[in-house]
């Protein structure tokens, strides 16, 4: 399963540290930058390049991951996208929600609120959690394809 993962300089040093734990688990890992602190990166740029990779990827089972300061910009830039279904999560039951529930594809993180420890542990549960596929799930997956 591949895993496009992107950050702007608020989540450089997250980024890095989950894209090694991703790796040793045995993902292959995207990294869609920044590839270097630079404190004049925006946000929305990482966002694009990670959900316009995944989008054209086309794989159902891959997976975004994206982090800023607060996880806010990079939600909402990803979730301009047709097709993207991400989630900000900052604990372990909205991380096993957003798959569980929504079918979420990309995961965005908060570098400034969350602990490195409690980042990993999130990224750990949504990326394990499957879909659960329920009849009301895929209703409400296939009316957010409709909109806009």
């Amino acid at each position: 399963m591949k895993i496009f993962i992107g950050a702007d300089h608020n989540g450089h040093d997250y980024k890095d540290r989950i894209a090694t734990l991703l790796r040793k688990a045995g993902y292959d890992v995207i990294d869609e930058g920044n590839i270097s602190i630079d404190p004049d990166d925006d946000f929305p740029q990482f966002a694009g390049r990670v959900v316009n990779k995944l989008l054209a990827e086309g794989e159902p089972d891959s997976k975004g991951l994206l982090i800023c300061g607060s996880g806010q910009g990079m939600v909402m830039a990803a979730n301009r996208f047709k097709g993207i279904r991400a989630s900000l999560c900052w604990n372990l039951d909205e991380a096993r929600a957003s798959r569980n529930d929504d079918d979420s594809n990309v995961l965005c993180l908060s570098s400034r609120y969350l602990q490195p420890e409690e980042a990993e542990s999130i990224v750990s549960v949504f990326m394990n959690t499957p879909f659960a596929a329920a009849p009301r799930f895929r209703r409400r997956i296939q009316q957010l394809d409709q909109l806009g």
